[in-house]
């Protein structure tokens, strides 16, 4: 069954494996989820729990938001999603979801918004070659051409300058080396989408090893 919590990407740093082998690790500060609602078959055509991370202020929520989390006897929560195919029965509206629910060495996906570079050209959005940059050359970091004559227009898909970065990205299969309890801190090895403090959703890994 699928397991899952959110979390604030913290930075990175490194750790020492016990042959001296050194691993860069991202840092997730996932401090104690809630389970607002479990979804299930019958009343919702498939199963989930929904967590809730981060309290905010009563005032900045309407009052929705605050008789959906009083179900809970909790906080209104600053960051709210689902995880699908979890085991339903085995959590309680209410109840807190740590990182002990993961150990070193588990295989999980995480998800998080990259960060957003704004308006680009082709060589930083896509890594297009440029064209030489003297001898006369009037073609440096251009598109280039945009089809063949017949076509008549730019086809759909096209790779050219646009917006760049600020989307969802999931990277799969990265292993947890270290779950720090007392402090509420999952190290994943390498590198997680998203900005320092941005949130990200980490969930048991979907193709495994």
């Amino acid at each position: 069954m699928t397991k899952g919590i959110l979390g604030r990407k913290v930075g990175m740093t490194q750790v020492f494996a016990e042959n001296g082998d050194l691993i860069p690790v991202t840092v997730i500060e996932a401090a104690p989820n809630v389970v607002l609602q479990k979804k299930t078959v019958d009343t919702d055509g498939y199963e989930s729990i929904q967590l809730g991370f981060d309290d905010k202020r009563e005032k900045l929520s309407n009052k929705p938001e605050q008789g959906h989390v009083a179900k809970a006897n909790t906080a209104p929560k600053r960051f709210i999603r689902e995880i699908r195919g979890a085991d339903v029965s085995a959590y309680e509206v209410g109840q807190e979801v740590k990182v002990d629910t993961f150990a070193a060495g588990d295989v999980v996906d995480i998800t998080g918004v990259s960060k957003g570079k704004g308006f680009q050209g082709v060589i930083k959005r896509h890594g297009f070659s440029r064209g030489p940059m003297t001898h006369g050359s009037r073609f440096h970091r251009a598109p280039g051409s945009l089809g063949a004559v017949d076509g008549q227009r730019v086809f759909k898909g096209k790779k050219l300058p646009g917006r760049t970065g600020g989307k969802t990205v999931t990277i799969q299969n990265v292993e947890i080396v270290r779950v720090d309890e007392e402090r509420n801190l999952l190290l994943v090895k390498g590198n997680v989408p998203g900005a320092r403090k941005s949130l990200v959703q980490v969930k048991s890994a979907i193709k495994g090893n």
